[in-house]
């Protein structure tokens, strides 16, 4: 095994164990765990730090960008990353006048050929998954480690980097909608036939992104891995605020929407924030599908109101509603699903 395949296996112990869940119990299994893995960490922090990797690599901006660039390293399966949609939809509407925001894949699971930090096998996931649903307030269905596992988060990640070399919306789309396969529909989107389906919903050309999935998109994704490295990336999420000038703030874990305006605000302080609508047709237009959470944080309305609300809409044949264990999501109807 190679010392690059090494520190990405230690990304997918640090994320899907101790990043995110409820304070409490998952405190508890990051201070047992703790005792085996040193690299466990301490939820209330959001991300993990992997020895050794916290210094900044000066970053280049090669490229003519807008006021402020969002590197964003993610991963298809990061349940942690899916804790972020709201927050990130809801900068996009104030600021994305401003921001542009790139989209990295990091490689979260290579492979099951490990055994560290209590995680050996997709079992392992499955509860924690169904806990950091909790945590979130997000929908995660974690039966899809029992009923249907993931060999690895590559696939989709190397679908999305295909998705990419056509469209950066239409991939942007494209891992929307697979993430809603896997946290949800408990759907392996290592296999072809969800991400063909998924490219197909959102307008995506599945005979080229077949081809591009098989050549280029590779050679892509390879490029975002070593990009990872280079940035000194330390877990899932990350994001680097960059202006053209290359200053920089980092925000490394799922925070607050608070934590990203200030972000922004600290790079460019002059920088306009846009009013929208906050009326629910407006809202399903420019988002076709969002669970209570992201209503609640786009349409500033209390978490419980805004559940009311979507169920009354479902109710009136506006919306429809797919309901999980652990949550629903609403769509607008007679949209690409």
């Amino acid at each position: 095994m190679t010392k690059y395949k090494i520190v990405l296996i230690l990304y997918l112990t640090t994320t899907i164990l101790s990043c995110v869940g409820q304070k409490n119990n998952i405190q508890k299994m990051s201070d047992k765990n703790s005792e085996i893995n040193p690299l466990i960490c301490n939820p209330n922090e959001g991300i993990c730090v992997i020895p050794d990797s916290t210094s900044e690599t000066a970053i280049t901006i090669q490229k003519e960008i807008k006021e402020i660039k969002l590197v964003y390293f993610t991963d298809p399966i990061c349940s942690s990353c899916w804790g972020i949609e709201p927050q990130l939809r809801k900068l996009k509407l104030e600021y994305g006048k401003n921001i542009e925001i790139e989209y990295r894949m990091g490689g979260l699971l290579p492979d099951w050929s490990y055994n560290s930090g209590g995680i050996s096998k997709p079992s392992d996931v499955a509860h924690h998954w169904d806990e950091v649903s909790i945590y979130y307030d997000m929908p995660i269905d974690g039966d899809l480690w029992l009923e249907d596992p993931l060999d690895s988060s590559y696939p989709p990640s190397i679908a999305f980097k295909a998705a990419q070399i056509q469209s950066e919306e239409k991939a942007i789309l494209f891992l929307r909608k697979i993430r809603e396969m896997v946290f949800l529909q408990k759907k392996n989107i290592t296999k072809w036939e969800h991400l063909e389906a998924a490219a197909k919903k959102v307008g995506l050309n599945t005979k080229q992104l077949e081809t591009d999935f098989n050549g280029k998109a590779k050679e892509l994704f390879d490029n975002d891995l070593k990009l990872a490295k280079s940035y000194g990336v330390r877990g899932f999420p990350c994001i680097f605020f960059i202006d053209q000038s290359g200053k920089k703030e980092i925000i490394y874990g799922t925070k607050p929407y608070s934590f990203y305006e200030t972000a922004v605000l600290k790079i460019y302080p002059n920088i306009t924030k846009s009013e929208y609508s906050k009326n629910w047709e407006k809202l399903f237009s420019k988002y076709p599908s969002l669970t209570a959470k992201e209503f609640s944080e786009l349409s500033e309305t209390p978490r419980v109101a805004s559940e009311t609300q979507l169920n009354e809409l479902t109710t009136k044949g506006y919306l429809e509603k797919l309901t999980t264990k652990n949550g629903s999501i609403w769509t607008l109807k007679n949209t690409l699903r």
